[in-house]
């Protein structure tokens, strides 16, 4: 069985005309499981037969060692006792090497300051890759706070090119990297890049299932920089801060995408290609060290599928790459999604998928052909162009607009309200307002006397009482 890796080997030896046996040979394997993996057998897909004693383990071992990098693995040994381990001590010390458990303590492997060793680098063997953050792109971008610019580099003449993207993505990666190689005349034999989650597994190094089959299609092998070896890809940091620096920096806050994606590209030509380099035969440029690199052509491109979300127009149209396609008018200020699957010659707009609805799925509602990026094309259909004049033509009115220094007297129904008015009695709604507010205490008063329930104080001797009837003739 071969690993992901040796997979991607065979296929690019293979397409780099080397026969079965020398593969074979060079990989050490069979020519039967060589032949079996060039003919589509996947790697990485037979389950273990062996129980792995180490597996329930392994997260409290990483854990440990995680806290205390330099913890003695006999210690660890005598812990893992205790919790029911049944293994031997080399046991435990081989599954913690495999698994890259013990991380290395930078505090007392210091790189700053330490020898470094010259790399070679044979012409066409290896480019280089990595993404660099661009803060505060121009608020007309869309792209929001950052955004990201896939560098690539020749290892051995020092050529780069770059391409600006709006997401980190894999999707986007991959155009990226197929941009940037076409713009280096090739593709060299390896790509190296730093742990990207994109490409390879961060904690292994492993090259990613969803990746292995770009490696495979453009027949190239991946190489993962090493962990803490900050200087194995100095070409292309190098590139980085030149792009940053030198480009980022000066890019107008007017200029589009495609207009700042020009000036990378015109600026890499006219002033990087003409750096000096040393060379076994004297001193030569950039571009002629490069040309003469042995690049392998370009195949077509791998079909990923790209997607990104636009906001539509009042014209009912969505840009993308310098163009505008245009969608049913009833979706104006409506957020949609562009996708693309690269080498494809037309794009799809769909919408978003609603939350809570029983079809999840966006639903195309477009499809027009690709214009050359850049081109400031305007692509309709005539359905929708009829569709938006229908609803332009509905929406509008005939009505004259008011000026603002427009004369406009009183109108007759206005003149006849205030002739009702002028004929009302003088003084009519004061006494209204009289009559209605004064209010009579004397009702109040009976109404009083009638709940005066009290029983009045006895009367002194000799005082007649008013309340009782006088028997006196």
């Amino acid at each position: 069985m071969l690993t992901r890796e040796d997979d991607i080997d065979v296929h690019a030896l293979h397409r780099q005309g080397w026969t079965i046996s020398a593969i074979a040979r060079h990989l050490g394997k069979d020519r039967k499981t060589v032949r079996a993996y060039l003919n589509g057998r996947q790697a990485g897909v037979r389950q273990r037969t062996v129980v792995d004693h180490f597996e329930p383990f392994a997260a409290y071992v990483a854990q440990r060692l995680g806290d205390d990098p330099h913890l003695w693995a006999s210690a660890l040994y005598d812990e893992l006792l205790e919790l029911g381990y049944d293994r031997s001590y080399p046991s435990m010390t081989r599954a913690i090497r495999t698994r890259g458990l013990r991380p290395a303590c930078e505090a007392c492997r210091p790189t700053k300051g330490r020898a470094v060793a010259v790399i070679e680098h044979p012409p066409g063997q290896e480019t280089q890759w990595d993404w660099v953050e661009l803060p505060d792109p121009p608020e007309h971008w869309g792209w929001g706070k950052t955004a990201y610019l896939l560098v690539g580099a020749l290892s051995h003449s020092s050529r780069w090119r770059g391409v600006l993207c709006e997401s980190m993505e894999q999707p986007h990666l991959i155009d990226g990297l197929d941009r940037v190689a076409r713009a280096l005349g090739g593709l060299s034999k390896d790509w190296r890049f730093d742990r990207m989650a994109t490409v390879v597994s961060p904690s292994t190094g492993k090259v990613s299932a969803s990746f292995a089959g770009v490696a495979k299609h453009y027949a190239v092998t991946i190489k993962p920089c090493p962990p803490r070896r900050g200087n194995r890809k100095g070409v292309v940091e190098k590139a980085n801060h030149v792009a940053a620096q030198r480009f980022w920096r000066t890019v107008p806050d007017e200029a589009t995408v495609e207009e700042a994606q020009a000036l990378l590209d015109k600026w890499c030509s006219t002033r990087g290609d003409v750096r000096m380099r040393a060379t076994a035969d004297g001193r030569a440029t950039v571009a002629t060290v490069a040309k003469a690199e042995p690049l392998a052509p370009m195949p077509a491109p791998y079909p990923a599928v790209l997607t990104v979300e636009r906001l539509v127009s009042a014209q009912a149209l969505v840009s993308y790459r310098g163009n505008r396609y245009s969608v049913p008018p009833q979706l104006h200020g409506a957020t949609v999604s562009v996708s693309v699957r690269l080498g494809a010659t037309h794009l799809d707009i769909a919408t978003l998928p609603t939350p809570g609805r029983a079809s999840p799925l966006p639903t195309v509602i477009a499809r027009h052909a690709l214009a050359p990026p850049g081109a400031g094309a305007t692509i309709r259909t005539d359905v929708h162009v009829a569709a938006l004049e229908q609803a332009a033509l509905a929406a509008s009115t005939t009505a004259k607009p008011h000026r603002s220094k427009e004369r406009l007297p009183p109108s007759v129904a206005a003149r006849a309200h205030a002739a009702t008015l002028r004929t009302r009695p003088a003084g009519h709604d004061q006494a209204e307002h009289v009559e209605a507010g004064v209010v009579d205490l004397s009702v109040y008063a009976a109404a009083a006397a009638g709940r005066n329930t009290l029983t009045p104080p006895p009367a002194a001797p000799g005082t007649p009482n008013p309340t009782k009837e006088s028997n006196t003739p």
